[in-house]
């Protein structure tokens, strides 16, 4: 039986089993031998990383032919508009690609969240807002560029869910197993 792990990888920790210029890394985490991230979150990212001791399931997560989608909580600095929320559903020209269409809403901070150490830069005069915002690509730092895109500085990124697996009862630096199945 394959083994899946649902891990709340916290700000500043790299996905990889080996230290990295002062980062902590998954092994400071996870003492499971033999599992391996399906898909990777920047270390200035926060949020769900699967992880697997399946080659064919870990393919099969983090594979763009698969099309899983990934919902992301993005703090962003100011308020998006309707022409920026379009954008974001329409798809966003990027220097190197058009990314594809994501759903996309405003919603409140969401209800626990932990703090973030180190805490997001705020500014007396610009106000910050939160959008859920669900994709099926990942490429890299996508999200952070997506919102650049539409002059909306992400301040904090948390990967909420990847397909059916969500952060639901995971506090951060911890994770649980799971049943392989998507």
């Amino acid at each position: 039986m394959s083994q899946l792990i649902l891990f709340n990888k916290p700000y500043g920790v790299i996905c990889q089993f080996t230290a990295n210029a002062g980062h902590k890394s998954l092994k400071d985490f996870i003492s499971l031998s033999s599992v391996y991230p399906a898909g990777r979150l920047d270390a200035d990212s926060e949020g769900l990383v699967l992880l697997t001791d399946d080659g064919k399931l870990q393919n099969r997560i983090s594979s763009p032919e698969y099309k899983l989608p990934k919902t992301y909580w993005v703090q962003v600095e100011g308020i998006p508009g309707q022409v920026a929320l379009k954008k974001l559903r329409q798809g966003v020209i990027l220097k190197d690609f058009k990314t594809q269409p994501a759903q996309v809403c405003l919603m409140d901070e969401p209800e626990g969240l932990w703090p973030r150490t180190p805490s997001i830069r705020y500014r007396k005069n610009v106000p910050t807002s939160w959008i859920e915002l669900k994709i099926t690509e990942g490429k890299n730092r996508q999200v952070r560029r997506m919102t650049a895109a539409v002059f909306l500085p992400t301040l904090r990124l948390i990967r909420y869910a990847i397909g059916k697996y969500s952060l639901s009862g995971i506090a951060p630096g911890e994770w649980c197993l799971q049943n392989a199945s998507l």
